[in-house]
């Protein structure tokens, strides 16, 4: 689609990959995301600021990630255990969104 994929990157992560996986593995997956991202853009969106645009979604992973973490809670209470991944990054989001920042 036409928005932005941070959402779909979180989801699909959170699904396949345990978390403590997806907290050690985050910034090597995330770069194969966005490199592959590039060659997208470049071939169909010659206009688009790629580096403005990766600044931005990558700051909006966090925020997809909780978002992600929010629903496993409220789908799956009795197989919910913690983990201080998501604990941690949901408590930076927060933060920030109290701040003003993303």
């Amino acid at each position: 689609g036409g928005g932005c994929g941070m959402k779909d990157v979180a989801y699909f992560l959170g699904s396949c990959l345990h978390e403590d996986e997806c907290e050690q593995r985050e910034t090597q997956l995330l770069g194969i995301y966005f490199d592959f991202l590039q060659q997208a853009v470049t071939a169909l969106g010659p206009d688009v600021n790629f580096s403005a645009l990766k600044n931005e979604w990558h700051e909006l992973y966090h925020m997809a990630w909780v978002d992600f973490h929010r629903f496993i809670k409220g789908w799956t209470v009795e197989n919910w255990h913690r983990d201080d991944y998501s604990e941690r990054l949901k408590r930076e989001v927060l933060l920030k969104l109290a701040q003003g920042t993303q």
